[in-house]
């Protein structure tokens, strides 16, 4: 196909219905599956038979290395990347948190849907709906059952319980869950990124015990950790309340309104952050997420922030390429990740870019572009 035609073809099927099959194209260039500034150090002896050790966690703010919670520090050369990454077809996210924290409803804004997820039991069996639904009313949930939406096929979630008011028994069972999932060699059960969701609708318990107890025990090894702090918009009834207190007609000042939540917002999360950042192996990043019972509510942060925090390129590829949030998320990653390096190739080492293996590359940042051939 002449260079070219595939970015026109994907255009053309840029439709309301195309979301419906996201999925994950091969990549064309496999040296290009890692970061260009990534050099190889020593990788891991592999514990994988014939594939390579998971990816390990992008660097954050200051840090100097990438490094596990546990403190080792270890990288993927570019063949390992690529023996590991290809085998990956869709990308597998742990949600916890309390009891309602908001975590189906942001589930369902990331896949853009108002359904409830289709639910298996890891073997590819469907578990029928009244058995869930009764599962559910009793406050129980299986963290081994895969929860997948059929708007967006391309992500298999896990949802783990409130264990907040849970026994040691089902901490374990959690824990014992990470720590699997982090090293299984089966590629195709990893889990790839941990959403952590406290909800703000009660600051004067914003980080409970049971939470505290995650980041000081769970070792999530590579896997980055996101706390995803939740229900924002529960800030607006305590906003009103203090402006009251201080005088205020609240129909006359709706800046100061927002404004005021603005600010509760940000002391609310900055609490979290420092509660959390004291912990043994604490978050790799916080997201503060509003309005998300809004179907139109944007999930970009959200998406930004765990594809920062994957150290291995073709993760971040996949994840961009899945979600459905932001076509403008697409455009940044194909602009910062790929046209960057091969004008970096082009410009300051005069070499010669092939266009059609530059588009295929492009392309790959963006869902349903069908550029295999």
């Amino acid at each position: 196909m002449a260079p070219g035609h595939r970015i026109k073809k994907w255009f053309e099927s840029l439709s309301p219905a195309s979301g419906r099959d996201s999925h994950r194209i091969s990549q064309r260039d496999a040296s290009d599956l890692v970061p260009v500034a990534t050099k190889a150090t020593g990788a891991a002896p592999s514990n994988l038979s014939g594939n390579a050790v998971s990816p390990v966690p992008a660097q954050v703010e200051a840090n100097s290395q990438a490094t596990t919670s546990s403190g080792s520090t270890y990288r993927l050369d570019s063949k390992m990347a690529n023996e590991y990454l290809k085998k990956i077809e869709r990308f597998w996210i742990l949600i916890m948190g309390r009891a309602n924290a908001g975590k189906t409803t942001i589930l369902q804004r990331v896949c853009n849907s108002t359904d409830e997820p289709e639910i298996f039991d890891g073997e590819e069996n469907k578990i029928e709906s009244d058995i869930v639904q009764g599962t559910l009313t009793r406050g129980y949930h299986d963290i081994q059952h895969e929860l997948v939406f059929r708007s967006n096929p391309g992500f298999i979630f896990h949802d783990s319980c409130g264990f907040e008011v849970g026994s040691a028994q089902e901490f374990d069972q959690m824990r014992n869950f990470v720590t699997e999932r982090a090293v299984t060699t089966r590629v195709n059960e990893r889990i790839h990124a941990i959403w952590f969701c406290i909800p703000m609708t009660d600051c004067h318990r914003t980080v409970t015990a049971a939470e505290q107890k995650f980041f000081n025990e769970c070792d999530t090894r590579h896997v980055p950790v996101i706390v995803l702090v939740t229900k924002g918009d529960a800030m607006y009834v305590e906003a009103t309340q203090e402006l009251e207190d201080e005088g205020f007609e609240i129909e006359e000042v709706p800046e100061m309104v927002a404004k005021k939540e603005g600010e509760l917002r940000d002391k609310c999360l900055g609490h979290v952050k420092h509660e959390l950042d004291r912990c043994r192996f604490p978050p790799k990043g916080y997201v503060s997420l509003q309005k998300m019972n809004q179907q139109d509510a944007d999930c970009t942060s959200l998406m930004e922030c765990t594809a920062n925090m994957l150290n291995e390129e073709g993760l971040q590829r996949l994840l961009i390429s899945t979600q459905q949030s932001s076509i403008g998320i697409c455009v940044k990653y194909a602009v910062d990740k790929t046209l960057r390096h091969y004008m970096e190739l082009g410009f300051e080492k005069n070499l010669q870019v092939d266009v059609e293996i530059l588009e295929g590359n492009l392309l790959s940042w963006f869902p349903n572009c069908g550029v295999n051939n």
